[in-house]
């Protein structure tokens, strides 16, 4: 969301980090869909996310349906995850190459299968 909403403490964080990548972001339709819920009264933003899925600067693959079962092991597993997070970290399964960006710290407490740190970018801390 910090990209979207320039009063967003984490704007400027989002646009410099977004800056630099020359490949689509993927993400999640349940991520998406929890994104468009927090951004839907600011009708710009709503548009920008609609705007970059059809560019193709945004792509949002169908994980929870595809993934169902990992996904309620991670619900289980971590009381405090929501369904957009564990879609995240399954998406982060499938593409073990590529880095999860985020301002959530509670991803750093979140392990892929085998108990494998999630590769982030993230900003620092203090």
């Amino acid at each position: 969301m910090g990209l979207l909403s320039e009063s967003d403490q984490w704007h400027q964080w989002s646009k410099q980090t977004l800056a630099v990548l020359d490949e689509p972001l993927l993400t999640t339709e349940t991520a998406l869909a929890e994104v468009c819920h927090l951004v839907g009264r600011y009708r710009r933003a709503l548009l920008e996310v609609t705007t970059m899925l059809s560019d193709g600067r945004l792509q949002a693959l169908p994980v929870l349906s595809s993934h169902p079962r990992r996904v309620g092991e991670l619900l289980a597993k971590y009381p405090q995850m929501d369904a957009g997070d564990a879609t995240l970290v399954v998406l982060s399964e499938r593409f073990p190459r590529a880095r999860l960006i985020t301002v959530d710290d509670d991803f750093r407490r979140y392990r892929r299968l085998r108990n494998q740190v999630i590769p982030l970018v993230i900003p620092q801390s203090g």
